[in-house]
């Protein structure tokens, strides 16, 4: 269950530490505790659909040339529902994580053949390339799916020239990787298109800010962290402040140096948006577009065709290959504005949960007509532990009513009835054993994340 406890990272008194510790202890034990109760409800869930999995469970499509795909980022639940959409059209599926995640609970999904782990690139780019290259040569892949954190998709396309040797890596070159996970270039990039953006500007020291001239902008403005900064992303202070003391306050509060510029940006009220979309050659092979906001755990499909033309006249402009996603703000006049940028896969994806022809998009080896989306059929994906969490904060009928519908008309997007599996262990083996850790080392954490399979700490991953 989600808590919301921030911590500092560098105490400023012993005292202040020994507060820190004694918080985090509390936290852990409490959440261990409160996953421990759920845990005869969800064995029960998956004990009854195991057995009802075992009668009408389906049969796995035959394909004429089945492949053998490596799929990366194995505790998150985007690298399980490709891993299940692969194996239903009959290709073999191996997993793969950091060593840090070999507990993640999707290794226990059937349609899962091998699970392996690798070192953190980050730490030992040279032995992660190599150990790419390991498995892809013993398990003889034909082509690599990577689905990476926001720091692994440089590294994965800093392997894809020696991966390339052995097998198709479905990933950007790293220049192409660069710019569009750079907040500034991307928006420069989108710019010289013809392409709606937002007014930027890189910002490499607060000074830039505090002494900017907000007088003649009719916008706000907001900050953000050009590399992925997986706490501060979520803050929105509108700029300028109420007063030049506040703005400077803030902003000076801020990591920002040339080595580690933030982008500041137009605030265009709207509605927010984000995407999926699977590309090969310039193609728009797949797409999704879901509301959005900014710790997303709800997804359904919308129909939004001036996003899906912003899309296809960018992808095809640079002739790009692999997965993209995006993040936009429609305005009240109609006009979409690109807010960012991630060159992989977005979570979004599982609301292809029961389309049949998403491997056919990934491969390439037919064509698929018009671009698929998810199916008319296709229900919203929830995570039912952060849907439990929001029960916490309903304090009226209207909003419990909300809730029940979403609910009801929704679909978790782990667990499914004949693959029930890594719903239990995601949940009871997977986040208890990170906690675990965390209160063996006496850290806290601001958020668990039970979608990308992770407890979000300051400075964590």
């Amino acid at each position: 269950m989600t808590q919301s406890i921030s911590f500092n990272s560098s105490p400023a008194t012993p005292s202040l530490g020994l507060e820190m510790k004694i918080a985090a202890i509390i936290q852990n034990i409490l959440t261990l505790a409160l996953l421990l109760l759920a845990l005869p409800v969800n064995a029960a869930i998956v004990f009854i659909s195991l057995f009802l999995g075992a009668i009408l469970r389906p049969k796995t499509a035959k394909t004429s040339n089945p492949k053998n795909i490596l799929i990366s980022g194995g505790k998150m639940t985007k690298a399980l529902q490709l891993a299940r959409s692969f194996h239903a059209t009959g290709h073999r599926v191996v997993l793969l994580e950091t060593h840090k995640y070999w507990l993640t609970g999707h290794r226990f999904s059937q349609a899962v053949d091998k699970f392996y782990t690798v070192p953190a690139p980050e730490k030992n780019s040279e032995a992660y390339i190599q150990a790419l290259v390991d498995i892809v040569k013993r398990e003889n892949i034909d082509i690599y799916v990577p689905v990476t954190s926001p720091i692994g998709s440089y590294y994965d396309s800093l392997a894809k020239p020696e991966l390339s040797r052995h097998c198709e890596v479905f990933h950007f070159d790293a220049d192409i990787t660069q710019m569009l996970d750079d907040k500034f270039a991307l928006a420069e990039k989108a710019r010289s298109l013809g392409l709606s953006v937002p007014k930027s500007f890189k910002i490499t020291s607060g000074e830039q800010v505090i002494n900017f001239d907000f007088s003649g902008e009719t916008r706000k403005y907001i900050l953000k962290s050009i590399a992925y900064d997986s706490v501060r992303r979520l803050d929105l202070t509108k700029l300028p402040c109420a007063t030049p003391e506040e703005t400077a306050a803030f902003v000076r509060s801020l990591p920002i140096s040339p080595e580690k510029p933030w982008i500041m940006q137009e605030f265009i009220p709207g509605e927010e948006f984000c995407t999926h979309s699977t590309v090969r050659n310039g193609e728009l092979r797949l797409h999704c577009c879901c509301e959005s906001s900014a710790f997303q755990v709800n997804y359904e499909n919308v129909e939004n065709p001036q996003i899906m033309e912003w899309v296809k006249h960018f992808v095809k402009e640079l002739k790009l290959t692999g997965q993209i996603s995006y993040d936009f703000i429609q305005a009240e006049d109609g006009q979409v504005y690109v807010i960012e940028c991630n060159p992989r896969t977005h979570s979004a994806i599982t609301t292809f949960y029961n389309h049949p022809q998403v491997a056919q998009a990934y491969l390439g080896i037919e064509p698929i007509g018009e671009t698929l989306q998810p199916l008319v059929t296709s229900k919203p994906t929830y995570w039912t532990y952060h849907e439990v969490w929001r029960l916490t904060g309903i304090r009226s009928f209207t909003q419990l009513k909300k809730w029940m519908l979403n609910i009801w008309r929704g679909t978790d997007a782990i667990l499914q009835l004949d693959d029930p599996l890594p719903f239990l262990m995601v949940h009871h083996w997977q986040i208890p054993l990170l906690l675990l850790n965390n209160l063996r080392q006496l850290k806290g954490w601001t958020r668990i994340d039970f979608n990308i399979g992770k407890l979000v700490e300051l400075g964590g991953d």
